[in-house]
């Protein structure tokens, strides 16, 4: 689903980028197949892992706190020496990482936008009839309760 509060190149980013964080290796690597040629692809840095602090806030919205570390690996690449992504994958994946920065650096381009899109589809089907399921399962174990009113009062 596109972040309408955004211009519409920024909102399509980030649905990619959404999808990538979600993706296991595997779709990306069949969704950046599925785009045939996409030019040379040069490492702006070396695939990085690393450890960030994970900070939370009490109730949402009080105080923050440092609610631990997350490892974290991250990915620069240029595409066709014009179109630059950068990914921050969880874990320590570093050819997902490199695949989501490539996919990012593509989706930027307007020629390639609509491909990217439709070579992500698959990914952002998969995902919702996920959640769909998970909806379901949890509505099925659902309480109400109901507090009934003595006729005493």
């Amino acid at each position: 689903m596109l972040d309408t509060e955004f211009p519409p190149e920024i909102a399509k980013r980030r649905w990619a980028m959404a999808l990538c964080a979600e993706a296991v290796r595997t779709e990306l690597e069949s969704a950046l197949d599925g785009l045939g040629d996409i030019g040379k692809i040069e490492d702006l840095r070396p695939v990085e892992t690393g450890l960030v602090m994970v900070r939370g806030r009490i109730g949402g919205d009080g105080a923050p706190f440092n609610l631990g570390e997350a490892t974290v690996t991250r990915a620069a690449v240029r595409v066709d020496e014009r179109l630059t992504g950068f990914s921050y994958q969880l874990g320590r994946d570093g050819r997902k990482a490199h695949l989501s920065a490539t996919l990012d650096a593509l989706i930027q381009a307007p020629e390639r936008r609509d491909a990217v899109t439709a070579a992500l589809a698959p990914i952002e089907a998969r995902i919702a009839t996920e959640r769909e399921v998970r909806a379901r399962r949890i509505a099925a174990t659902r309480v109400n309760f109901f507090t009934m009113v003595r006729g005493e009062d």
